[in-house]
């Protein structure tokens, strides 16, 4: 009963950091990244689309990211579509290519853009503690049921306190390797 409870958490930890990590591959720093446009939606045949099913996305140093449409009629759609995501990029199309430009990076913006990501990593860590608290919960009624004695739920505790520790380094790693992004 307890190697489930620990297995779960452990799930869940990871999915939460997987969770955090995509989260900052929204947030634009100094260079680009496919990440920043291939969820703006466009509105195409009366369909809200991501970008990334309407065309391939690549990277063109030093600040430029390009979308190979696929489709010639969903040039116009997809380049309004990331104009309207007021995302401050300038836009520019050739054939059926959109080219995104990003401007270099404000002192204000990047501070602004620091503390946003300040303040995501700690709702994750929020988010971290609420599985460990959900856990012990479980533990703690799984020893009253008598489902586990009072030894399994120690080690088990101990283990849940290692998957935590371990997801906290995770999203404190993530988090440093985009503040180092941000500083560039």
């Amino acid at each position: 009963m307890t190697e489930r409870i620990i297995k779960d958490l452990e799930n869940e930890l990871a999915a939460t950091a997987k969770r955090f990590e995509e989260e900052l591959q929204t947030v634009r720093s100094g260079r680009p990244s496919v990440g920043l446009l291939e969820d703006i939606k466009v509105e195409y045949y009366g369909q809200l689309l991501p970008v990334k099913q309407l065309g391939s996305l690549a990277i063109r140093p030093p600040r430029d990211i390009e979308v190979q449409v696929w489709d010639k009629n969903a040039v116009g759609a997809v380049s309004k579509g990331i104009e309207s995501a007021k995302a401050g990029f300038s836009v520019s199309t050739e054939g059926s290519t959109v080219r995104v430009t990003l401007p270099p990076l404000t002192d204000e913006r990047r501070a602004e853009l620091t503390k946003m990501v300040r303040k995501m990593s700690e709702s994750y860590r929020i988010s971290i503690r609420n599985h460990r608290d959900e856990a012990g919960k479980k533990l703690k009624s799984a020893e009253d049921e008598g489902q586990a004695n009072e030894d399994q739920v120690f080690r088990a505790k101990a283990e849940v306190q290692k998957a935590v520790d371990k997801a906290n380094v995770r999203v404190e790693e993530l988090l440093d390797k985009k503040l180092k992004e941000l500083a560039e």
